[in-house]
């Protein structure tokens, strides 16, 4: 009978050894059981859920000239709208339809949020013209698209000093209208030289369009304290550099006011010509 008891005891020892590890393997495999039924929810959530729900998050970046209300109503943004509903092209081609706005682009990140990077107009010149009876500026980039009319508190990309260019006919301005085309590469050159030499233009008070009787146009620049007026045929950094070189040997030689006339490619020559000539 003692050789059974103790016989009895070694087996129901054995037994709970092995019952030990069959527990443990129970409980692993329902604790994997259960990670997978929360994974599976959480990414039937977010793969099948989150991005038809309302966007949560948009980010609006590079250009600050715009509130933020105005480009969320012309992107088209909705209280409802979601990853899958907007329409990013159709975004940006509203975007870009904001005169100040020189290009947009809208980027989806799933699974809800929304990213708009703008880039603003960046004023090339100033021109003046007449709106209700009163004198304003007006600003435009280097494609000729005048963006701004009159002062902006905001500022945007606009230079405290810019060319101020003259002989331009514009009536009724509004934002988004586009200058005459013919005009497209001295608006142009005002942004290479503006980027590479920016004092060249702080040397000018004005840029004058000159039209010609019967086709095309030539410039006359009037530099900064010089009793001098200056006529060239196009505009670029070199050509504006000789200029201005020029006018500080002219200036120092003569007296009175004088023109420069550098529109021949043969010689230059100078013409002095009376107080209260015709500009």
């Amino acid at each position: 009978m003692a050789g059974d008891y103790i016989l009895n005891e070694d087996t129901a020892y054995e037994d709970s050894r092995q019952a030990a590890p069959r527990r443990l393997e129970k409980f692993l495999r329902a604790f994997i059981i259960l990670a997978f039924i929360i994974l599976g929810g959480k990414m039937i959530w977010l793969m099948g859920v989150t991005p038809f729900r309302p966007l949560s998050r948009i980010e609006i970046a590079g250009y600050t000239g715009v509130p933020r209300e105005q480009i969320i109503f012309t992107a088209g943004i909705t209280s409802v709208s979601s990853y899958f509903s907007v329409d990013v092209q159709s975004m940006e081609r509203a975007l870009m339809n904001i005169p100040a706005i020189q290009s947009a682009r809208v980027i989806r990140h799933f699974p809800d949020r929304l990213h708009i990077i703008l880039e603003g107009r960046r004023a090339v010149a100033a021109a003046f013209a007449t709106v209700n009876g009163r004198t304003v500026p007006v600003f435009f980039d280097s494609q000729g698209v005048i963006f701004q009319v009159g002062n902006d508190e905001r500022g945007g990309f606009i230079p405290p000093q810019l060319p101020v260019v003259s002989g331009l006919v514009i009536e009724n301005p509004v934002p988004g209208m586009r200058l005459p085309v013919m005009f497209g590469a001295v608006f142009r050159q005002l942004e290479i030289i503006g980027a590479s030499s920016p004092e060249l233009l702080a040397a000018l008070s004005e840029i004058r369009i000159n039209p010609q009787p019967f086709d095309g146009f030539d410039l006359i620049l009037y530099p900064v304290h010089r009793r001098v007026r200056v006529r060239i045929t196009e505009l670029n950094e070199e050509t504006l550099r000789y200029t201005l070189l020029m006018v500080d040997v002219m200036a120092a030689r003569e007296g009175g006011r004088v023109d420069i006339d550098f529109r021949s490619s043969i010689a230059s020559y100078t013409i002095p010509y009376p107080e209260g000539g015709i500009r």
